[in-house]
């Protein structure tokens, strides 16, 4: 998503972009798949209209405890529900219409810096130059290892599983619903679907031995979660899945290249809010390039001034939403801090102010 806001903004510019996709659009992903509206100022600016595809709209929240205790508050910005095999493949044709040149089922293998010039190298053999990269891949892929990315050597514990859904859920409403090391947040999308999606580890993966004798086990030992086990239809008989999530700091420039989005830093998704950062990062990166080819600044000073801004932005956000990482998922911890939200309810808003920014 971040490589897409991106490519629009700078071709809106008259900058020359060629954007990468290792698949085919459209495509899911997994993903929790709502986004603060704090967006939708420069969604607006880019002339990027969401309200078209239907969206879902997001004013409340629901917590949950593994045994099924809850608390509610309102969302103070709200937010949005769209699916990514939606938005993505909308958010494609809107850079194609604005001269972006996209190059579908053409994973990008290496990428080396030379004499102040990128050479990519492609699946299929072929070699790209570019003056610049932005490096807008997602959370984890090969070409980590091939830059020799400090947090693609350390092993994750995490995986997460996506499913589509309908069910009786009110479609204001985002649900965070926690189980024995893991939670899953439910929220409507477009049409009359929902996006249910959840976060554990390969401990309860091995435990239950395959993914549905997991759900029955450990997920469901939550009420709300047995019921959408037991009364939603699931719109695909297999998840999307994804192992080796990792939440490790990573930098967000590494041999010239501006990571954007996932790539750059993952915020844990109990906050529930990393689609709005790839947005705002987009906006970040773009607004330093498009200083940089009016050579208003060197490459030495937009590397700066971009890991300046990406920092400013997103790094508290980050911290935060690691520091909440350990407060749920182990049941007595979470019901603890579930009983000190419900006496001082302000204290829910304030933590959510922490990992949300403001409309930009």
């Amino acid at each position: 998503m971040a490589g897409l806001i991106s490519a629009i903004a700078l071709a809106k510019a008259g900058v020359a972009v060629t954007l990468f996709e290792r698949k085919g659009y459209p495509f899911h992903k997994v993903c929790g798949e709502y986004i603060s509206n704090e967006v939708l100022p420069y969604l607006q600016h880019l002339n990027i209209d969401v309200e078209s595809l239907g969206p879902a709209h997001i004013q409340n929240f629901l917590l949950s405890s593994p045994v099924g205790n809850t608390l509610t508050c309102p969302l103070d910005l709200g937010g949005f529900g769209l699916s990514r095999f939606i938005l993505d493949n909308y958010l494609a044709q809107v850079a194609r219409q604005v001269g972006v040149t996209i190059r579908e089922k053409t994973p990008v293998q290496e990428v080396k810096f030379k004499q102040d010039q990128f050479n990519l190298k492609l699946a299929d053999g072929e070699e790209f130059i570019s003056d610049l990269v932005v490096g807008s891949y997602g959370k984890r892929t090969n070409l980590d290892r091939s830059l020799h990315r400090r947090f693609f050597t350390q092993s994750s514990p995490y995986i997460g599983v996506k499913y589509h859904v309908r069910t009786n859920l009110p479609r204001d409403l985002i649900c965070l619903h926690n189980f024995k090391d893991g939670y899953a947040g439910i929220s409507a999308i477009e049409e009359d679907k929902y996006c249910f999606c959840y976060l554990t580890t390969r401990a309860n993966l091995k435990f239950s031995g395959n993914i549905s004798r997991m759900e029955v086990e450990i997920l469901a030992q939550n009420p709300y979660l047995k019921n959408i086990f037991k009364e939603a239809e699931f719109l695909y008989p297999q998840p999307e899945v994804i192992n080796e999530i990792s939440f490790a700091s990573k930098t967000c420039v590494e041999d010239h290249i501006l990571f954007c989005g996932d790539a750059a830093g993952l915020i844990t998704p109990l906050c529930g809010n990393g689609m709005a950062m790839a947005i705002h990062a987009a906006k970040i990166a773009s607004t330093s390039i498009l200083d940089y080819v009016a050579g208003r600044t060197t490459r030495e000073q937009l590397e700066k001034t971009y890991t300046r801004q990406w920092q400013k932005q997103f790094n508290r956000r980050l911290q935060t939403g690691r520091l909440v990482q350990r407060l749920f998922g182990q049941p007595v911890l979470t019901e603890m801090v579930l009983h000190t939200f419900k006496r001082f309810p302000a204290g829910v808003r304030f933590l959510m102010a922490q990992t949300h920014g403001q409309p930009f």
